[in-house]
Protein backbone atom coordinates (compact mmCIF):
# COMPACT_ATOMS: atom_id res chain seq x y z
CA UNK A 1 0.00 0.00 0.00
CA UNK A 2 1.08 3.07 -0.62
CA UNK A 3 1.02 5.79 1.85
CA UNK A 4 1.03 9.36 0.75
CA UNK A 5 2.53 12.08 2.42
CA UNK A 6 1.06 12.50 5.58
CA UNK A 7 1.54 14.20 9.22
CA UNK A 8 1.04 12.38 12.02
CA UNK A 9 1.47 13.24 15.87
CA UNK A 10 3.25 10.02 15.87
CA UNK A 11 5.00 7.37 14.03
CA UNK A 12 5.77 3.75 15.84
CA UNK A 13 8.53 1.61 13.81
CA UNK A 14 7.98 -1.93 14.23
CA UNK A 15 4.75 -3.52 15.46
CA UNK A 16 6.11 -6.16 17.48
CA UNK A 17 5.03 -6.41 21.30
CA UNK A 18 7.26 -3.28 22.34
CA UNK A 19 5.31 -1.25 19.14
CA UNK A 20 1.88 -2.10 19.34
CA UNK A 21 1.44 -1.44 23.13
CA UNK A 22 3.42 1.72 22.61
CA UNK A 23 0.84 2.61 19.95
CA UNK A 24 -1.82 1.90 21.97
CA UNK A 25 -1.08 3.57 24.85
CA UNK A 26 0.33 6.60 22.59
CA UNK A 27 -3.16 6.90 20.83
CA UNK A 28 -5.10 6.08 24.33
CA UNK A 29 -3.52 9.33 26.08
CA UNK A 30 -3.73 11.33 22.95
CA UNK A 31 -7.65 10.91 22.63
CA UNK A 32 -8.39 11.65 26.25
CA UNK A 33 -6.23 15.06 25.64
CA UNK A 34 -7.92 18.18 23.74
CA UNK A 35 -4.41 19.59 23.65
CA UNK A 36 -3.55 16.96 21.25
CA UNK A 37 -2.46 18.37 17.78
CA UNK A 38 -4.25 15.59 15.39
CA UNK A 39 -8.01 14.63 15.43
CA UNK A 40 -9.10 11.33 15.10
CA UNK A 41 -7.63 8.37 14.04
CA UNK A 42 -4.68 9.95 12.30
CA UNK A 43 -2.59 11.36 15.36
CA UNK A 44 -0.62 7.98 15.40
CA UNK A 45 0.57 5.55 12.67
CA UNK A 46 2.09 2.05 12.94
CA UNK A 47 4.34 1.30 10.59
CA UNK A 48 5.53 -2.61 10.18
CA UNK A 49 7.64 -4.22 7.58
CA UNK A 50 5.89 -7.78 7.47
CA UNK A 51 2.65 -8.45 6.05
CA UNK A 52 1.57 -9.35 9.53
CA UNK A 53 1.73 -7.76 13.20
CA UNK A 54 3.75 -9.28 15.85
CA UNK A 55 5.36 -12.04 14.00
CA UNK A 56 7.97 -13.26 16.82
CA UNK A 57 5.00 -13.25 19.30
CA UNK A 58 3.29 -16.10 17.16
CA UNK A 59 6.61 -18.05 17.15
CA UNK A 60 7.21 -17.38 20.88
CA UNK A 61 7.05 -19.98 23.57
CA UNK A 62 6.67 -22.62 21.26
CA UNK A 63 3.62 -21.04 19.59
CA UNK A 64 2.24 -20.63 23.36
CA UNK A 65 3.96 -17.27 23.99
CA UNK A 66 5.17 -16.81 27.23
CA UNK A 67 4.40 -12.96 27.83
CA UNK A 68 5.82 -12.49 31.40
CA UNK A 69 6.81 -13.84 34.64
CA UNK A 70 5.04 -14.36 38.26
CA UNK A 71 7.50 -12.12 40.16
CA UNK A 72 7.44 -8.49 41.28
CA UNK A 73 9.58 -5.75 39.53
CA UNK A 74 13.06 -6.67 40.95
CA UNK A 75 12.50 -10.07 39.73
CA UNK A 76 12.64 -8.91 36.26
CA UNK A 77 15.16 -6.29 36.98
CA UNK A 78 17.23 -9.40 38.30
CA UNK A 79 16.95 -11.00 34.94
CA UNK A 80 18.97 -8.63 33.26
CA UNK A 81 21.98 -8.22 35.12
CA UNK A 82 23.29 -4.24 35.94
CA UNK A 83 21.22 -3.16 32.88
CA UNK A 84 18.09 -4.25 34.77
CA UNK A 85 18.39 -1.15 37.00
CA UNK A 86 17.17 0.87 33.67
CA UNK A 87 13.93 -0.61 33.73
CA UNK A 88 13.00 0.87 37.31
CA UNK A 89 10.86 3.64 36.05
CA UNK A 90 9.32 1.38 33.09
CA UNK A 91 8.29 -1.05 35.39
CA UNK A 92 6.69 1.11 37.94
CA UNK A 93 4.48 2.13 35.21
CA UNK A 94 3.72 -1.47 33.91
CA UNK A 95 4.28 -4.22 36.26
CA UNK A 96 3.92 -7.60 35.77
CA UNK A 97 1.10 -7.97 37.82
CA UNK A 98 -0.37 -5.06 35.27
CA UNK A 99 0.10 -6.37 32.52
CA UNK A 100 -1.38 -9.82 33.19
CA UNK A 101 -4.28 -7.33 34.08
CA UNK A 102 -4.16 -5.88 30.62
CA UNK A 103 -4.37 -8.72 29.55
CA UNK A 104 -7.27 -10.09 30.91
CA UNK A 105 -9.02 -6.92 30.20
CA UNK A 106 -8.21 -7.25 26.51
CA UNK A 107 -10.13 -10.76 27.07
CA UNK A 108 -6.57 -12.91 27.36
CA UNK A 109 -7.13 -15.37 30.53
CA UNK A 110 -3.67 -16.41 31.82
CA UNK A 111 -2.24 -19.14 33.85
CA UNK A 112 0.80 -19.50 35.71
CA UNK A 113 2.90 -22.87 35.61
CA UNK A 114 5.00 -24.14 38.15
CA UNK A 115 8.01 -22.34 36.33
CA UNK A 116 6.71 -18.76 37.25
CA UNK A 117 5.80 -19.00 33.90
CA UNK A 118 2.75 -16.79 32.64
CA UNK A 119 1.10 -17.80 29.56
CA UNK A 120 -2.47 -17.59 28.03
CA UNK A 121 -4.49 -19.98 29.14
CA UNK A 122 -5.63 -21.59 26.09
CA UNK A 123 -1.54 -22.15 24.89
CA UNK A 124 -2.01 -20.20 21.42
CA UNK A 125 -0.09 -16.99 20.98
CA UNK A 126 -2.30 -15.95 18.36
CA UNK A 127 -4.52 -15.19 20.94
CA UNK A 128 -2.03 -12.54 22.74
CA UNK A 129 -0.73 -10.83 19.35
CA UNK A 130 -4.49 -10.60 18.06
CA UNK A 131 -5.53 -8.82 21.62
CA UNK A 132 -2.70 -6.57 21.29
CA UNK A 133 -3.87 -5.53 17.30
CA UNK A 134 -7.64 -5.18 18.81
CA UNK A 135 -6.18 -2.28 21.36
CA UNK A 136 -3.71 -1.01 18.64
CA UNK A 137 -7.31 -0.04 16.42
CA UNK A 138 -9.54 0.29 19.28
CA UNK A 139 -7.19 3.27 20.06
CA UNK A 140 -7.75 4.47 16.49
CA UNK A 141 -4.15 3.71 15.85
CA UNK A 142 -3.69 3.36 11.64
CA UNK A 143 -1.82 0.33 10.72
CA UNK A 144 0.29 -0.32 7.93
CA UNK A 145 1.48 -3.15 6.64
CA UNK A 146 4.36 -4.11 4.43
CA UNK A 147 5.73 -0.79 4.91
CA UNK A 148 9.46 -0.69 5.68
CA UNK A 149 11.45 2.00 6.60
CA UNK A 150 14.40 3.13 4.73
CA UNK A 151 15.58 5.86 6.97
CA UNK A 152 14.97 8.97 9.37
CA UNK A 153 15.81 12.32 9.43
CA UNK A 154 15.15 15.42 11.70
CA UNK A 155 13.99 18.23 9.35
CA UNK A 156 13.13 21.74 11.13
CA UNK A 157 11.17 20.83 14.09
CA UNK A 158 9.34 17.58 12.92
CA UNK A 159 10.76 13.77 11.51
CA UNK A 160 10.71 12.79 8.00
CA UNK A 161 10.04 8.58 8.37
CA UNK A 162 11.20 7.44 4.52
CA UNK A 163 9.37 4.29 3.98
CA UNK A 164 9.51 2.00 0.89
CA UNK A 165 5.94 3.15 -0.21
CA UNK A 166 6.23 6.56 0.69
CA UNK A 167 7.40 9.40 3.03
CA UNK A 168 5.59 10.19 6.47
CA UNK A 169 6.37 13.35 8.60
CA UNK A 170 5.86 13.00 12.35
CA UNK A 171 5.97 15.51 15.28
CA UNK A 172 7.63 12.10 17.44
CA UNK A 173 8.88 8.95 16.20
CA UNK A 174 8.92 5.70 18.45
CA UNK A 175 11.34 3.21 17.31
CA UNK A 176 10.62 -0.26 18.30
CA UNK A 177 12.05 -2.63 15.05
CA UNK A 178 13.80 -5.01 17.29
CA UNK A 179 16.90 -6.68 17.09
CA UNK A 180 18.34 -9.06 14.95
CA UNK A 181 16.85 -12.95 16.66
CA UNK A 182 14.66 -14.67 14.44
CA UNK A 183 15.48 -12.98 11.49
CA UNK A 184 12.80 -15.20 9.59
CA UNK A 185 10.64 -12.86 11.38
CA UNK A 186 11.62 -9.49 9.66
CA UNK A 187 13.88 -8.76 12.75
CA UNK A 188 17.09 -8.16 11.03
CA UNK A 189 18.55 -5.91 12.73
CA UNK A 190 17.51 -2.53 10.52
CA UNK A 191 16.91 0.13 13.32
CA UNK A 192 20.88 0.09 13.96
CA UNK A 193 22.13 1.94 11.42
CA UNK A 194 19.25 4.76 11.21
CA UNK A 195 19.58 5.23 14.91
CA UNK A 196 23.81 5.05 14.66
CA UNK A 197 23.68 8.10 11.33
CA UNK A 198 21.41 10.09 14.17
CA UNK A 199 24.23 9.90 16.57
CA UNK A 200 23.46 6.99 18.60
CA UNK A 201 26.44 4.22 19.76
CA UNK A 202 24.77 0.52 19.42
CA UNK A 203 26.78 -1.99 21.47
CA UNK A 204 27.87 -4.54 19.22
CA UNK A 205 25.12 -7.52 19.05
CA UNK A 206 25.56 -11.27 19.55
CA UNK A 207 22.87 -14.19 20.16
CA UNK A 208 21.27 -14.63 23.43
CA UNK A 209 18.87 -17.35 25.05
CA UNK A 210 20.67 -19.60 22.02
CA UNK A 211 21.26 -23.01 21.43
CA UNK A 212 24.95 -23.58 22.09
CA UNK A 213 27.25 -26.19 19.82
CA UNK A 214 30.06 -28.27 20.98
CA UNK A 215 30.27 -31.41 23.55
CA UNK A 216 32.33 -34.44 22.73
CA UNK A 217 30.96 -37.88 21.60
CA UNK A 218 29.70 -39.29 24.86
CA UNK A 219 27.50 -36.15 25.65
CA UNK A 220 26.24 -36.05 21.63
CA UNK A 221 25.47 -39.74 21.60
CA UNK A 222 22.51 -38.62 24.46
CA UNK A 223 21.12 -36.51 21.87
CA UNK A 224 17.44 -36.45 22.89
CA UNK A 225 18.19 -37.02 26.77
CA UNK A 226 16.61 -33.80 29.10
CA UNK A 227 17.48 -33.19 32.23
CA UNK A 228 14.58 -31.21 34.65
CA UNK A 229 16.99 -29.79 36.34
CA UNK A 230 21.00 -29.14 36.62
CA UNK A 231 23.15 -25.91 37.26
CA UNK A 232 25.07 -24.36 34.54
CA UNK A 233 28.46 -21.97 35.10
CA UNK A 234 30.47 -19.82 33.26
CA UNK A 235 33.79 -19.08 34.34
CA UNK A 236 36.14 -16.18 32.84
CA UNK A 237 39.51 -17.84 31.24
CA UNK A 238 42.46 -15.76 32.10
CA UNK A 239 42.45 -14.66 28.64
CA UNK A 240 40.54 -10.88 27.82
CA UNK A 241 38.12 -11.01 25.61
CA UNK A 242 36.54 -7.56 23.69
CA UNK A 243 33.18 -7.29 22.96
CA UNK A 244 32.15 -10.30 24.90
CA UNK A 245 29.58 -11.36 27.55
CA UNK A 246 32.14 -11.18 29.98
CA UNK A 247 32.15 -7.32 29.45
CA UNK A 248 36.81 -8.41 28.81
CA UNK A 249 37.33 -9.25 32.48
CA UNK A 250 40.26 -11.28 33.17
CA UNK A 251 39.46 -14.38 35.26
CA UNK A 252 42.37 -13.90 37.69
CA UNK A 253 41.96 -16.02 40.68
CA UNK A 254 38.07 -15.17 40.48
CA UNK A 255 36.19 -17.12 43.27
CA UNK A 256 32.74 -16.59 41.68
CA UNK A 257 31.61 -17.91 38.50
CA UNK A 258 30.31 -14.58 35.93
CA UNK A 259 26.82 -16.62 36.31
CA UNK A 260 25.20 -19.70 37.67
CA UNK A 261 22.19 -20.91 36.59
CA UNK A 262 19.54 -23.85 37.29
CA UNK A 263 17.33 -25.09 35.41
CA UNK A 264 16.41 -27.70 32.17
CA UNK A 265 18.82 -28.84 29.96
CA UNK A 266 18.89 -30.47 26.72
CA UNK A 267 21.34 -32.89 24.94
CA UNK A 268 21.26 -32.18 21.09
CA UNK A 269 23.22 -33.84 18.10
CA UNK A 270 24.90 -30.15 17.91
CA UNK A 271 25.24 -29.72 21.92
CA UNK A 272 23.70 -27.81 24.16
CA UNK A 273 20.19 -26.26 24.72
CA UNK A 274 17.27 -25.85 27.53
CA UNK A 275 16.71 -23.13 29.62
CA UNK A 276 20.09 -23.27 31.54
CA UNK A 277 21.67 -23.24 28.45
CA UNK A 278 20.15 -20.56 27.15
CA UNK A 279 20.43 -18.51 29.95
CA UNK A 280 24.00 -18.10 30.30
CA UNK A 281 25.03 -18.39 26.48
CA UNK A 282 24.90 -14.56 26.04
CA UNK A 283 27.94 -14.93 28.98
CA UNK A 284 29.81 -17.04 25.97
CA UNK A 285 28.40 -15.84 22.38
CA UNK A 286 30.48 -12.86 20.72
CA UNK A 287 29.25 -11.18 17.15
CA UNK A 288 31.57 -13.79 15.50
CA UNK A 289 31.39 -16.76 17.74
CA UNK A 290 32.42 -17.95 21.05
CA UNK A 291 34.50 -17.05 23.76
CA UNK A 292 37.23 -19.03 25.49
CA UNK A 293 35.67 -18.72 29.14
CA UNK A 294 34.49 -22.32 30.69
CA UNK A 295 31.09 -23.84 30.95
CA UNK A 296 30.58 -26.42 33.91
CA UNK A 297 28.18 -28.67 34.35
CA UNK A 298 26.48 -29.30 38.14
CA UNK A 299 24.69 -32.80 37.46
CA UNK A 300 23.44 -32.72 40.68
CA UNK A 301 22.56 -29.18 42.22
CA UNK A 302 20.26 -30.45 44.88
CA UNK A 303 23.42 -32.32 46.27
CA UNK A 304 25.98 -30.51 48.11
CA UNK A 305 29.85 -31.97 47.08
CA UNK A 306 30.02 -32.99 50.36
CA UNK A 307 26.88 -35.08 50.10
CA UNK A 308 28.15 -36.19 46.78
CA UNK A 309 30.92 -37.13 48.27
CA UNK A 310 29.73 -38.52 51.51
CA UNK A 311 27.83 -41.06 48.61
CA UNK A 312 30.17 -42.39 46.58
CA UNK A 313 31.96 -42.75 50.15
CA UNK A 314 28.79 -45.09 50.84
CA UNK A 315 28.65 -46.96 47.74
CA UNK A 316 32.61 -47.35 47.61
CA UNK A 317 32.34 -48.79 51.13
CA UNK A 318 29.84 -51.51 50.18
CA UNK A 319 31.44 -52.23 46.93
CA UNK A 320 30.07 -56.03 45.43
CA UNK A 321 29.20 -57.13 42.45
CA UNK A 322 26.82 -53.84 41.62
CA UNK A 323 28.49 -51.64 38.68
CA UNK A 324 28.94 -48.27 38.93
CA UNK A 325 26.14 -47.38 35.90
CA UNK A 326 23.89 -49.15 38.02
CA UNK A 327 24.59 -47.38 41.48
CA UNK A 328 24.29 -43.99 39.61
CA UNK A 329 20.87 -44.67 38.34
CA UNK A 330 19.91 -43.93 41.52
CA UNK A 331 21.25 -40.09 40.96
CA UNK A 332 20.65 -40.09 36.85
CA UNK A 333 18.80 -41.42 34.51
CA UNK A 334 20.29 -44.61 32.93
CA UNK A 335 21.67 -43.34 29.45
CA UNK A 336 23.50 -40.31 31.25
CA UNK A 337 24.29 -42.57 34.43
CA UNK A 338 26.16 -45.17 31.68
CA UNK A 339 28.14 -42.31 30.36
CA UNK A 340 29.01 -41.00 33.52
CA UNK A 341 30.46 -44.20 34.59
CA UNK A 342 32.48 -44.63 31.31
CA UNK A 343 33.93 -40.89 31.98
CA UNK A 344 34.96 -42.13 35.23
CA UNK A 345 36.68 -45.16 34.07
CA UNK A 346 38.07 -44.44 30.89
CA UNK A 347 42.17 -43.92 30.80
CA UNK A 348 42.53 -45.56 34.34
CA UNK A 349 44.48 -48.78 34.85
CA UNK A 350 41.21 -50.95 35.73
CA UNK A 351 42.17 -54.45 36.88
CA UNK A 352 41.13 -56.33 33.77
CA UNK A 353 40.61 -56.46 30.11
CA UNK A 354 37.99 -55.40 28.13
CA UNK A 355 37.01 -52.85 25.84
CA UNK A 356 37.21 -49.32 26.62
CA UNK A 357 33.58 -49.01 27.45
CA UNK A 358 33.07 -51.70 29.50
CA UNK A 359 31.81 -50.80 33.04
CA UNK A 360 33.37 -52.61 36.01
CA UNK A 361 32.15 -54.05 39.03
CA UNK A 362 32.79 -51.78 42.14
CA UNK A 363 34.71 -53.88 44.37
CA UNK A 364 37.11 -53.78 41.07
CA UNK A 365 37.74 -50.12 41.06
CA UNK A 366 40.89 -48.41 41.97
CA UNK A 367 40.97 -45.26 44.15
CA UNK A 368 41.21 -42.89 40.89
CA UNK A 369 38.00 -43.70 39.72
CA UNK A 370 36.74 -42.64 43.13
CA UNK A 371 38.62 -39.24 42.56
CA UNK A 372 37.66 -38.73 39.51
CA UNK A 373 33.73 -39.11 39.91
CA UNK A 374 32.74 -36.31 42.07
CA UNK A 375 34.26 -33.77 39.30
CA UNK A 376 32.04 -35.50 36.66
CA UNK A 377 29.35 -35.22 39.05
CA UNK A 378 29.08 -31.85 40.13
CA UNK A 379 32.09 -29.50 37.77
CA UNK A 380 32.53 -31.43 34.19
CA UNK A 381 33.92 -28.84 31.78
CA UNK A 382 31.08 -29.45 28.90
CA UNK A 383 33.56 -27.48 25.37
CA UNK A 384 31.32 -25.02 23.41
CA UNK A 385 32.34 -24.71 20.13
CA UNK A 386 29.87 -21.90 18.89
CA UNK A 387 26.35 -21.14 19.16
CA UNK A 388 23.45 -21.73 16.78
CA UNK A 389 23.26 -17.93 15.83
CA UNK A 390 20.64 -15.36 15.13
CA UNK A 391 18.65 -17.57 13.32
CA UNK A 392 18.00 -19.89 16.64
CA UNK A 393 18.48 -17.41 19.94
CA UNK A 394 15.30 -15.78 20.95
CA UNK A 395 16.90 -12.48 21.55
CA UNK A 396 19.28 -10.33 21.03
CA UNK A 397 23.02 -8.83 23.61
CA UNK A 398 24.16 -5.60 22.50
CA UNK A 399 21.79 -2.50 20.70
CA UNK A 400 21.44 0.92 21.62
CA UNK A 401 23.23 1.88 24.45
CA UNK A 402 21.45 2.59 27.25
CA UNK A 403 23.09 5.75 29.02
CA UNK A 404 21.97 7.37 25.90
CA UNK A 405 18.34 6.90 26.35
CA UNK A 406 16.05 8.63 29.67
CA UNK A 407 14.97 5.71 31.56
CA UNK A 408 12.06 7.69 32.64
CA UNK A 409 10.30 8.42 29.34
CA UNK A 410 12.65 6.09 26.71
CA UNK A 411 13.11 9.08 25.11
CA UNK A 412 16.80 9.60 23.56
CA UNK A 413 18.94 11.66 25.49
CA UNK A 414 20.86 12.97 21.73
CA UNK A 415 18.08 13.54 19.13
CA UNK A 416 14.67 15.22 20.78
CA UNK A 417 10.90 13.45 19.66
CA UNK A 418 12.91 10.52 19.42
CA UNK A 419 11.57 7.16 21.80
CA UNK A 420 13.74 3.67 21.55
CA UNK A 421 11.99 0.72 23.18
CA UNK A 422 11.87 -2.60 22.99
CA UNK A 423 14.55 -5.55 22.01
CA UNK A 424 16.50 -2.71 20.21
CA UNK A 425 18.02 -1.49 23.25
CA UNK A 426 21.02 -2.98 24.88
CA UNK A 427 19.03 -5.20 27.26
CA UNK A 428 18.20 -9.24 27.60
CA UNK A 429 17.10 -10.62 30.21
CA UNK A 430 16.98 -15.02 31.50
CA UNK A 431 14.17 -16.85 29.79
CA UNK A 432 10.70 -17.14 30.97
CA UNK A 433 8.87 -13.67 29.81
CA UNK A 434 11.16 -11.40 31.23
CA UNK A 435 12.21 -10.07 27.93
CA UNK A 436 8.43 -9.40 26.87
CA UNK A 437 7.75 -7.88 30.10
CA UNK A 438 10.66 -5.70 28.74
CA UNK A 439 9.68 -4.98 25.56
CA UNK A 440 5.81 -3.92 27.20
CA UNK A 441 7.07 -2.18 29.79
CA UNK A 442 9.59 0.34 27.51
CA UNK A 443 6.93 0.38 25.03
CA UNK A 444 4.24 1.33 27.37
CA UNK A 445 6.62 3.99 29.08
CA UNK A 446 7.61 5.47 25.44
CA UNK A 447 3.83 6.00 24.15
CA UNK A 448 2.71 7.57 27.21
CA UNK A 449 6.25 9.86 27.03
CA UNK A 450 5.61 10.40 23.38
CA UNK A 451 1.90 11.79 24.13
CA UNK A 452 2.59 13.51 27.41
CA UNK A 453 5.47 15.45 25.77
CA UNK A 454 2.85 16.58 22.40
CA UNK A 455 0.19 17.32 25.49
CA UNK A 456 2.61 20.08 26.78
CA UNK A 457 3.15 21.08 22.72
CA UNK A 458 6.85 20.48 22.99
CA UNK A 459 8.71 19.81 19.38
Amino acid sequence: MVIARSEFDVVVIGAGAAGMIAAARAAEAMRSSLASSSSGDASVLLLEKNRKAGAKILMSGGTRCNLTHDCGNAGIMEAFGKSGRFLRQALDQLSPQATVKMFHDLGVATKIESTGKVFPKNDRAVEVRDALLRDVHAQGVQVRLGAGVQGLQRQEGCWEVQTDSGTVSANKVIVTAGGRSWPGCGTTGDAYEWLSQLGHSIEQTRPALVPLTGGADWSRELSGLTLPEIGLEVWASAKPHSSTGNGGRRSGKRKKPLIRREGGFLFTHRGFSGPAVMDVSRYLTTPDGVTDDRLVIDLLPAMSTAAVEDWIADIKRKGGGQTLANALTKLLPSRLASAIAQLAIQGTDVPRAGAADQVFPLAELKREVWLRLSGFLKQHELPVHGSRGFEKAEVTAGGVRLSEVDPRSMQSRLVDGLYIAGEVLDLDGWIGGYNFQSAFSTGAMAGLAAAESIRNGEH
